[in-house]
């Protein structure tokens, strides 16, 4: 489990990450590669994901098991569907498609665009489209998507999202 003390110190390295890397034009050029699109087959399945929410007075639920798969077709995309019980403790589903051109190392950078339901407070749990900022990483047979989900007035909630997945097929 994440504890906030945890988060606290990750985004400070990620901020100072950021200002020392993007200050510089030349070391950004150097730490951001463009990734060369290749077609590829990769189906990787997830548990669900685990949040954690900005705003800690709320108790949301932050154990959002479900089942998920995602199918890499090209070294910078993929699609996604699953279903997992989210954070107003209503069943969600998605579907959508990554787009990750960009890596810092072995850390690609894009995001995921599609369709997500089951937040009441969104289209009384319909479905709506989101874009969301993601961030993941592949070694071997076991990945890491991470998610920047934005806050949307009240209806939706903030959250950084961390998804294990586990490639099943190459």
């Amino acid at each position: 489990m994440i504890r906030p003390k945890h988060c606290r110190t990750c985004l400070r390295a990620a901020l100072a990450l950021f200002v020392c890397g993007f200050g510089s034009t030349a070391l950004a050029e150097d730490l951001i590669t463009k990734i060369e699109s290749r077609p590829i087959g990769e189906l990787w399945l997830n548990p669900g994901l685990h949040s954690y929410h900005f705003n800690r007075q709320q108790n949301y639920n932050e154990d959002n098991y479900g089942i998920g798969a995602e199918y890499r077709f090209s070294t910078v995309s993929s699609a996604t569907a699953g279903r997992f019980y989210n954070s107003d403790r209503y069943y969600s589903n998605y579907a959508g498609l990554y787009y990750q051109p960009f890596a810092v190392g072995p850390v690609r950078i894009g995001a995921v665009v599609g369709g997500f339901s089951g937040y009441p407070k969104m289209h009384d749990g319909g479905w709506f489209l989101a874009a969301i900022p993601m961030l993941s990483y592949e070694y071997g047979r076991i990945g890491l998507n991470v998610a920047v989900i934005p806050s949307y007035k009240d209806r939706l909630h903030g959250a950084l999202g961390f998804q294990l997945k586990l490639k099943v097929l190459d």
